[in-house]
């Protein structure tokens, strides 16, 4: 990075935070000025890799961007984004302080958590997007993140709700609540499995499952405790009594939600997990999964939460990153993510607030055979360190690590 790029750089949170409380025709003066120092960048998004339809959308989004800005988004695709997370700690720990390879990145819960902790970073930034004011602030899970405050260091990107996925052609009655799944186990041997945590929808179906077997959820609201652990006991039990029933006798998990998708097409099981509510009705018309394929909430709620996207404190191209994450937040990008034709992800714009002609993008979309109605309540996640507590506690029980 030369000296002229790095002044900018640290110029650029003063401006924005001026943006953020000036009046509007100083905030586009400003904005205009951050897109003018954007154009020619290339930001470098590291974003999990694992869905065809999510890397399609972020191809596209390149191409309107570039098209658009005049900046060049390289979706780095990544496995887990922890991988993101260790390469910033390690960058941190050369003393890379600037110039640094992400520029943005897709993360919530634990690793916003490491990451804010350790100061690895930029912010606050949200507030200053042209488009911010857009966000539904009614909903909680835009500003929290797994209970902690993102205080203008994280843009909600898009929504998540816990869902089962089921084929309606073998099973006849599906069930609702852990103790009607534990049942239909029981009687059904091999049918059903989970990702093996910490793949992301593995931790996912823990949390789901303990929210709903605990009488009270309130401790899993703060770090874990010695007394707070005792408190996981029902969902030990639950996954006790149900092992010997899955497939391949709980002696093997499937490595990712995609891996177990591709179970329940093949037919080797007869359920799959997600948290989007939108993801069977796109695999079916991506002949992905049988047209038979369902999805439901349990009757006691879904897991919840907003996913988010991050600027590192040593990013390279911050204006880049400013001007892709503003992109990525208008009604048109955000509708187009929310059609189950691309994507499907839950918008996070209050739709309500929009213009007619954007409210528009909104109303004009279908909901696929298989996309469930809205979950009876929506179940808040626990604090972030109760995830590596669980991914713990489960390796330990089921894997002897």
């Amino acid at each position: 990075m030369d000296r002229r790029t790095l002044l900018q750089s640290i110029a650029l949170l003063p401006l924005l935070l001026a943006s953020a409380r000036g009046g509007a025709q100083d905030a586009a003066a400003r904005w205009r000025r951050v897109e003018a120092v954007a154009r020619g960048q290339s930001v470098y998004f590291n974003a999990w890799g694992g869905d065809s339809a999510i890397n399609r959308y972020i191809a596209w989004a390149a191409g309107e961007l570039d098209r658009r800005h005049g900046v060049r988004l390289v979706h780095v695709k990544v496995t887990d984004i922890a991988e993101a997370v260790t390469r910033l700690l390690a960058e941190r720990a050369a003393g890379r302080a600037a110039g640094g390879s992400i520029d943005l990145l897709w993360l919530n819960g634990e690793n916003f958590a490491s990451l804010k902790e350790a100061g690895l970073l930029w912010g606050p930034w949200v507030q200053a997007l042209p488009h911010a004011p857009l966000i539904d602030s009614s909903n909680p899970t835009t500003s929290i993140d797994m209970t902690l405050p993102t205080a203008g260091y994280e843009m909600p990107w898009g929504g998540a709700r816990f869902t089962l996925l089921y084929d309606s052609a073998r099973v006849a009655l599906p069930p609702r609540t852990p103790a009607e799944l534990r049942a239909w186990i029981e009687a059904h041997p091999g049918r059903f499995t989970y990702p093996q945590p910490p793949a992301f929808i593995g931790t996912s179906f823990l949390k789901q499952l303990l929210l709903l077997l605990v009488d009270d959820a309130a401790p899993f609201a703060a770090p874990p405790t010695p007394v707070a652990a005792t408190q996981t006991g029902p969902l030990w039990a639950w996954l006790d009594a149900t092992r010997p029933s899955l497939w391949r006798g709980g002696r093997a998990f499937p490595a990712s939600g995609p891996a177990q998708r591709r179970l329940l097409a093949d037919g080797e099981v007869d359920f799959a997990l997600a948290f989007n509510p939108a993801e069977a009705s796109r695999a079916i018309a991506a002949g992905e999964l049988p047209a038979t394929v369902r999805g439901l909430h349990f009757s006691g709620g879904a897991l919840a939460n907003s996913h988010f996207l991050a600027i590192p404190a040593n990013a390279r191209a911050k204006e880049g990153a400013l001007v892709v994450a503003d992109f990525l937040l208008s009604p048109g990008a955000q509708a187009r993510k929310a059609d189950e034709r691309h994507w499907g992800d839950p918008t996070v714009l209050d739709v309500a607030r929009l213009p007619p002609a954007e409210a528009a993008y909104f109303a004009d979309l279908a909901t696929g055979p298989a996309t469930p109605s809205p979950p009876a309540r929506l179940l808040p996640e626990p604090h972030p360190a109760w995830v590596g507590w669980l991914e713990a506690a489960w390796s330990r029980r089921y894997l002897g690590a």
